[in-house]
């Protein structure tokens, strides 16, 4: 492959002609007395593997905040519509999360230099892509040049005769018995504590797309515990959650055309970030910066990140670009009544509920009980040699019942009424090998929030990243999501430091430091707070199949200690927490796979008392049996001294599932996966998954209460390429 790459780079340095047919031609008889075969030009794409590329991106985030489902989704549909080297912009070439800015530069720069890129072996060709860069972009990318959509007819025969047209179909079950499905006359007199509906999981989802062109699909979803319905009046018919998309790309002018669910994403995503942010990770450096990919269609299966509506992206000239959006939807929130009549409200909302499960009355009272109404748009400009980037925003939110949160001290400061308006600019620039990029806004109130980063290429072996961020107390960005220790962007400051370091071929050194403020008081933190947050991975990669990397982090968080301590109330202190992990992936043959994970954790909450920890050790395997079966295949045990010392795996699962489940106590856990292609039309998966806890009459809590000590479930899911 090397021989062949090198020979196309030299043949073009040398002068040869540009004609693609004599090109190839000539590249296929050097493949021939190179001892490459004569069918190399062409590079086979791979399925993307997913939950290596998550380890690789995330790696230990002991969280459940992260949208890890946005993530594959993002991903799964870079691999079904892959970017066209040729033809992408520096823009969507960020939005990979897979390239340093140096690399998408010096892709640029050779494009221009010496053309059309012929073959995706030529990509070796280009400084600073190295082979594992390589392979982990080679499933989303592709160097063939789009036909132009009008060339293939009208939009009705395109949808018809695309290829990328797929129906999902998935069902999922908990095969013990659950408290909350017990049958009503054994709750004590409270029947309507009880999930309405049965255990049963299903899913239906249908896209067909084609890469800056269009995108139609649909989705119906039923949680476990949820009824069927058709309330009309109540927004639902039949499942649960209902979502559909019609997206148009590249027509003329107008550049994108949203009707339906859809995503939108500018700047950093401190005003506008509803799709996916990954923040702080394993990936200290490409990650950090958010990529202005506009308008995008939803398809993922959460029920609070898209906006529902219109949304228009417009050329007004060749260097300006003008989106506008509109959307109206009902959401989750708690209602409340006044019964004082000076009350400045009769009705109000004291939270929003973002958990997306409608299963117990409660729930269901607590379902769309809330209009919201988002307006806005977005005027972008872009340089002509793409270098600078300006955009300003502007978003406006209404809600049909005015917010009014809790009266507690840390709520002084939260928003409150049924108007919020909120402005913002930001730019990105690059300039040699710097990569400067921020956004501020101003919100109703007069609250501020700016975030600014730097990233930079100090040499072929080293980069490094720095972002500093503030938000105001009274900031009050309801979509958005710029890097953040809070899970909202408010009532915060700090200073994040990124460093990778590439020694010697196959090695990485990658570490970063963030340090954060908290001027106000947070949810159990009653008083104004900082912390620190640390990060170490060295990573060896022996192989294109193999990757070993151990990785250490400490965390040092503001947080209440508790009043056994002897004070009489809780005071804010420091959790100290100590994280360790040590993973190896490899592929000792074509037909084998292996990957072991250890992690470890350690934390106490004062300095009088004692560490808590706990581990979880886990071995996968892959094998596949025949050219269409392929299995699956990991035992895991752990053992935790409580909740706070839990840990959460990463799994395999089904194609556009997620399954990171947290396991704390004593136990194993076991899973299996077949996965059978029956043809080209038809793939069926199947998974088997089992926990299983020592010294426990009982698995979970409240209505998820089990009796016994394993927790069983089972998934099918059946894929149909129309």
């Amino acid at each position: 492959m090397g021989t062949q790459t090198m020979t196309l780079a030299h043949m073009r340095a040398a002068g040869w002609p540009r004609w693609p047919g004599l090109f190839v031609l000539l590249a296929c008889l050097g493949g021939l007395f190179t001892g490459c075969p004569a069918h190399a030009q062409e590079l086979p794409r791979r399925a993307p593997d997913l939950d290596r590329l998550t380890q690789e991106l995330f790696a230990e985030i002991q969280s459940d905040q992260v949208p890890y489902e946005d993530l594959y989704e993002t991903l799964l549909q870079y691999y079904q519509t892959p970017v066209s080297l040729n033809a992408a912009s520096r823009e969507e070439l960020r939005a990979l999360l897979l390239l340093s800015e140096t690399q998408i530069t010096n892709l640029l720069k050779h494009r221009e230099a010496t053309g059309p890129l012929l073959s995706l072996y030529e990509l070796q060709a280009v400084p600073g892509w190295d082979l594992r860069t390589i392979y982990r972009v080679l499933p989303f990318v592709t160097v063939q040049a789009d036909d132009p959509n009008r060339a293939r007819g009208p939009l009705w025969q395109r949808i018809k005769q695309e290829e990328n047209n797929t129906l999902f179909v998935r069902y999922e079950r908990v095969l013990q018995q659950r408290r909350g499905y017990a049958a009503a006359d054994t709750f004590q007199g409270r029947p309507t504590q009880r999930y309405l509906g049965s255990p049963d999981k299903l899913l239906v989802r249908y896209r067909v797309s084609h890469a800056h062109d269009f995108s139609l699909g649909f989705a119906a979803e039923k949680d476990a515990g949820e009824a069927y319905a058709w309330q009309p009046r109540q927004g639902q018919y039949g499942p649960d959650f209902l979502s559909a998309h019609f997206f148009l790309q590249e027509r003329g002018r107008l550049k994108a055309l949203a009707l339906g669910d859809y995503q939108l994403q500018f700047g950093q995503g401190l005003l506008l970030s509803s799709g996916l942010a990954v923040g702080k990770g394993a990936e200290t450096i490409t990650t950090l910066r958010r990529s202005s990919v506009g308008v995008r269609p939803y398809s993922a299966l959460l029920e609070n990140t898209f906006f529902r509506g219109a949304a228009a992206t417009y050329q007004l000239a060749p260097r300006w670009e003008a989106t506008v959006f509109v959307s109206r939807k009902r959401v989750d929130a708690n209602l409340q009544q006044r019964t004082d009549s000076l009350a400045q409200y009769d009705e109000f909302g004291s939270s929003l509920q973002y958990t997306g499960f409608h299963r117990t009355a409660a729930e269901l009272d607590d379902r769309h009980a809330l209009q919201e109404s988002v307006a806005g748009g977005n005027l972008g400009y872009l340089s002509r040699d793409g270098n600078l980037a300006l955009g300003f925003t502007v978003v406006g939110t209404h809600y049909g019942t005015p917010l009014l949160r809790r009266a507690e001290p840390y709520n002084h400061f939260e928003f409150n009424g049924q108007n919020n308006l909120a402005l913002g600019a930001h730019y990105s620039y690059v300039w040699r090998n710097l990569l400067l990029f921020g956004e501020t806004g101003r919100t109703t109130g007069g609250g501020l929030g700016t975030v600014n980063g730097l990233l930079a290429s100090l040499g072929p072996r080293l980069d490094a990243a720095v972002l500093l961020r503030h938000y105001d107390v009274d900031f009050h960005t309801l979509y958005g999501n710029a890097l953040s220790e809070n899970s909202r962007n408010i009532n915060e400051s700090g200073l994040y430091l990124g460093l990778k370091i590439r020694p010697v071929a196959r090695w990485e050194v990658s570490a970063y430091f963030d340090q954060f403020w908290f001027p106000w008081l947070r949810y159990r933190v009653g008083a104004p707070s900082h912390g620190d947050d640390a990060l170490l991975r060295l990573a060896f990669t022996p192989n294109k199949t193999s990757l070993l990397y151990a990785q250490y982090r400490v965390r040092l968080k503001p947080r209440d200690l508790s009043s056994s301590l002897g004070r009489p109330v809780p005071l804010p202190g420091q959790q100290l927490r100590h994280s360790l992990l040590v993973y190896y992936d490899t592929q000792p043959t074509t037909r084998l796979g292996l990957r072991t994970r250890l992690q470890a954790s350690r934390l106490r909450d004062d300095d009088n008392l004692p560490w808590r920890g706990g581990y979880a050790l886990s071995q996968d395997a892959t094998v596949q049996v025949a050219r269409r079966v392929q299995l699956a295949a990991r035992y895991a045990v752990f053992d935790s001294d409580d909740y706070d010392t839990r840990q959460y795996l990463f799994e395999q699962d089904v194609l556009y599932a997620v399954s990171i489940p947290v396991l704390y106590g004593q136990g194993t856990r076991a899973y299996a996966i077949a996965q059978v292609t029956f043809n080209k039309h038809l793939t069926l998966w199947l998974r088997y998954a089992d926990t299983r806890y020592r010294h426990q009459t009982t698995v979970g809590t409240g209505l998820e209460e089990i009796k016994g000590n394993a927790r069983s479930e089972v998934k099918l899911q059946v894929r149909y390429k129309l």
